[in-house]
């Protein structure tokens, strides 16, 4: 046998072991879905439709299910203001090409120029409500080139998931600043129809307003608590580092509290700082308390331990175990709450800016891929841009 046959031998050999330690050492996600760009309202599922013109302005950040398996997606309207929506249905059927979406609840409420206090102009973070077929749709405000959201603009919009009606508009005036709040994420207590908000604060940056925000659906009341609080705020002396590099060098990236979860009981808030490395827990029944002070509720902070890295969203299995976005190694982190764990399950250099987890019905987590950081400096090109769900099957996850 010829020397290069052996060394070919030994590289096969080589590269199978490195696959089988990488499969030991945790879960192999799977690029479940992946997209070149997104395409709106293509009603022919037999042709190809045509790819959004702006669609690298476009990226598909959160992903969520119903008890169906259908799939909502958000793509804010934080680099473009062109997109056709902000809030979609994904036809998951199809597995590559230009993302198929339609605009929910409609174009019309989904547009930019329409009433600031009715249709859907920046969503970022949303909730998919199972129990009461509701979609919580948080309204950021703003578009990409306003120094200000429009009155009214700020909102929580709960729609019907099978007709895309109104169920209820809250405004979020009162308790976010029109200048300086940038209404991240969303997590709802769905038996008490109350939801919990994180504000990053991102638009204030250096000194970020960062925030938490509760939404009783029932009464209409909000109310903003721990504003810039240290656990809530960007950590000092931290950077964002993706892929191995720092994001954004000389204009450091500055988001405060991010990714927001709930217990499956809803007994416990959690949540984590993107410029941070750590993830923090609360009893929910202190902010239920009307008349609880910020000293009050600020005494009941825990501090779950080091992620290790970046984070993004987050999101918990009905297990009650949560799982983080670890935008600085490319994967997952899990925290038991039984054992106070917290541990990298899965990894894949093919994963740029792990953004938002969900659970889907059949148990398997899903999240997106958005590159967002790079889409902000234009470092991904028109025709270039590549928009992945990744997946990790409910096996793997209870095997872990």
């Amino acid at each position: 046998m010829s020397n290069r046959n052996l060394s070919a031998i030994a590289m096969v050999a080589l590269l199978s072991f490195t696959s089988a330690a990488s499969a030991d050492n945790g879960a192999m996600p799977e690029r479940w879905r992946s997209y070149a760009g997104v395409s709106w309202d293509h009603p022919d599922r037999t042709a190809i439709p045509a790819t959004f013109s702006g669609s690298v302005n476009a990226p598909i950040a959160g992903i969520h299910f119903d008890a169906k398996g259908t799939a909502y997606v958000s793509t804010p309207r934080l680099i473009s203001a062109s997109a056709p929506a902000t809030l979609s249905v994904l036809d998951t059927t199809v597995a590559s090409g230009p993302a198929r979406l339609t605009a929910f609840p409609s174009r019309e409420g989904n547009a930019v120029d329409g009433p600031f206090g009715q249709s859907l102009r920046n969503v970022l973070g949303f909730y998919v409500d199972r129990r009461n077929g509701w979609l919580w749709a948080l309204d950021m405000g703003f578009v990409a080139g306003e120094a200000e959201s429009p009155a009214g603009s700020q909102k929580l919009v709960v729609l019907d998931l099978n007709s895309g009606r109104t169920i209820k508009r809250i405004s979020l005036d009162s308790v976010a600043d029109r200048k300086a709040s940038f209404l991240n994420d969303v997590a709802v207590d769905e038996r008490r129809r109350i939801a919990y908000i994180s504000d990053s604060g991102s638009r204030s940056a250096p000194d970020n307003r960062a925030g938490l925000i509760i939404v009783d659906f029932t009464s209409g009341q909000t109310r903003r608590v721990l504003d810039r609080h240290p656990a809530v705020r960007v950590e000092p002396g931290v950077k964002v580092v993706a892929h191995g590099r720092e994001v954004w060098p000389g204009k450091p990236l500055l988001i405060g509290i991010n990714g927001i979860a709930l217990s499956p009981d809803a007994g416990t808030l959690y949540w984590t700082v993107t410029t941070g490395t750590h993830a923090y827990t609360l009893p929910t029944a202190i902010l239920r308390q009307p008349g609880s002070t910020d000293a009050q509720i600020a005494s009941r902070i825990e501090v779950l331990g080091d992620v290790g890295g970046n984070t993004d969203g987050i999101v918990t299995d009905a297990k009650g175990n949560l799982y983080i976005t670890d935008v600085t190694r490319n994967g997952i982190v899990r925290y038991d709450p039984v054992s106070k764990a917290m541990s990298p399950i899965a990894s894949n250099e093919g994963i740029y800016w792990p953004d938002t987890p969900t659970i889907h019905p059949d148990g398997d987590l899903v999240f997106t891929s958005s590159r967002l950081s790079d889409h902000f400096t234009g470092a991904v090109k028109a025709g270039d841009e590549r928009y992945d769900l990744w997946r990790l099957p409910a096996k793997a996850l209870t095997q872990e």
